[in-house]
């Protein structure tokens, strides 16, 4: 039976189980606070510039492949993708780089020149990624994450010790280059968790980095949230944008709709993509699963400083994607997880897309991303902001022997400020939950309540976790367990 659905926001995980719903020919309608669609993944555009306010990096590209070919289509369908090479460098000083490229040989060469020996390890090390790749993505994380028993496999039996080891102990037992560590260790921040809280089960994450690159949508990631909403409205989806969702109406114990705009509207199923905290407080208290206790006491992956910056000239000695890791790693991430504070000396990325896409400036000129992570809950001022665009400003000069500050035409911030003002974000964090091995599968918030009939949740604070292959995978999770229960 066809049953009318809800869907509060239009983030990936969103967007997907919207797509998944209406195939299944029921009537979806989606609700969206702000005038665009895409969540985090919105796009700025400013006298001729173009940047991806959120996600920048695309990995995974067969969970993109898989997402779309559910549909009888494929990325190829709506939008060109780009293998980078290089995928990205890393800053460790003054001219003192490490260029990642395309394939594993050229990475393992990499390697070979910084630590003798190295490449055979690597080698080895990309293996066993390789397996807890294919055993993760291609059946864990599709599991909804109701029972302990989901991680229970004879694969998995396997591998009970990587659950209980970590990441950073893992890669320390290989090598020694302090560099070469941290490049091993660095896809794991995208499950937003240090190296050594987070399982070494993840090293799949290392797989998608060196076995299957670094990639990019022309026009941007927003690319994809333009393919996915083409997609879902082909499918009969209604996007309704500037529509901030003010409760979620009851009827005893079932989801009956939603109050939005001042307007009470009906429907079955209420499927909320929006952040799982700010949600529950469209309840009632006695309805919500969570209390703000059980919220505090949870590790949050960072959020973030970003800056959009517009150059008057193209850049040097730089990336697509480029790492700045000239300062200590252990110490920026003390000031994240241990003792939030703004770190004295950060590490941060920068994405200059106008070096892969024509689309992303104009002639001759420079569209830059800068991010630094930074501890949810903190301080947000605008005097911090532009103090730390000035460290990090300074700094790129310094490394990349070029300057840049008179040719900036324009620069916008946007902080924890923005992500709770925008994303309604539970203390600012720009990423969801991290994947510790405490916050892992059945351990994170549900996806179905457990106090209200009708209502879930998908995104990066539910399972599987942060980032956008894992938001398409919530999506469908999502959509099934509605499924399942429509049945009953």
């Amino acid at each position: 039976m066809n049953q009318t659905i809800a869907i509060i926001g239009s983030g990936f995980s969103a967007l997907a189980a919207s797509c998944y719903l209406a195939q299944s020919g029921h009537q979806v309608t989606v609700f969206e606070k702000n005038a665009s669609l895409g969540g985090r993944a919105r796009q700025l555009k400013k006298e001729g510039f173009t940047f991806d306010m959120g996600p920048t990096w695309y990995w995974m590209p067969d969970v993109f492949e898989q997402f779309f070919s559910d549909f009888g289509k494929s990325p190829q369908d709506y939008y060109d993708l780009i293998k980078l090479n290089p995928a990205y460098a890393v800053y460790f000083g003054p001219s003192e780089v490490i260029t990642i490229e395309d394939t594993l040989d050229k990475i393992k060469a990499a390697f070979e020149r910084e630590e003798k020996g190295s490449a055979h390890k690597l080698q080895k090390f990309i293996d066993e990624a390789l397996d807890n790749y294919n055993i993760a993505i291609k059946d864990l994380v599709y599991r909804p994450g109701i029972s302990p028993l989901e991680l229970v496999t004879p694969k998995t039996a396997k591998k009970i010790g990587q659950f209980f080891s970590t990441i950073s102990r893992e890669v320390r037992s290989s090598f020694d280059n302090p560099k070469l560590i941290a490049i091993l260790e660095f896809p794991v921040l995208f499950l937003g968790a240090k190296p050594s809280n987070t399982p070494a089960f993840y090293s799949f994450m290392n797989y998608a980095d060196f076995g299957l690159g670094t990639f990019h949508p022309k026009n941007g990631m927003y690319s994809v949230v333009s393919a996915m909403t083409q997609l879902a409205e082909s499918l009969g989806v209604t996007f309704k944008t500037n529509h901030a969702v003010e409760s979620i109406t009851l009827q005893g114990n079932r989801a009956t709709g939603i109050i939005v705009n001042d307007q009470s509207l009906e429907f079955d199923y209420v499927l909320s993509g929006a952040d799982y905290h700010h949600t529950e407080t469209l309840l009632p208290q006695a309805y919500r699963q969570y209390s703000e206790g059980y919220w505090n006491k949870k590790t949050f992956a960072p959020s973030s400083l970003l800056f959009y910056v517009g150059f008057d000239k193209k850049l040097k000695n730089v990336e697509h994607h480029t790492l700045f890791f000239d300062v200590s790693f252990q110490e920026h991430a003390r000031c994240i997880y241990d003792d939030p504070q703004w770190p004295k000396d950060p590490l941060f990325y920068a994405s200059f897309p106008s070096i892969t896409d024509d689309n992303a400036a104009p002639a001759g000129k420079e569209a830059g991303i800068f991010l630094i992570p930074l501890a949810v809950g903190i301080e947000d001022t605008p005097e911090l902001r532009e103090a730390y665009f000035q460290k990090i400003v300074d700094r790129f000069e310094q490394l990349t022997n070029q300057k840049i500050q008179k040719n900036i035409i324009f620069k916008e911030s946007f902080c924890l400020k923005d992500f709770i003002e925008d994303y309604n974000s539970f203390k600012g964090n720009a990423y969801g939950l991290a994947n510790t091995l405490l916050q892992t599968a059945f351990l994170r918030p549900k996806l179905k309540s457990k106090k209200v009939n009708g209502l879930y949740f998908t995104g990066q604070l539910t399972v599987p976790g942060p980032g956008v292959p894992p938001a398409l995978i919530s999506g469908k999770i999502v959509a099934g367990l509605i499924e399942q229960q429509m049945k009953q």
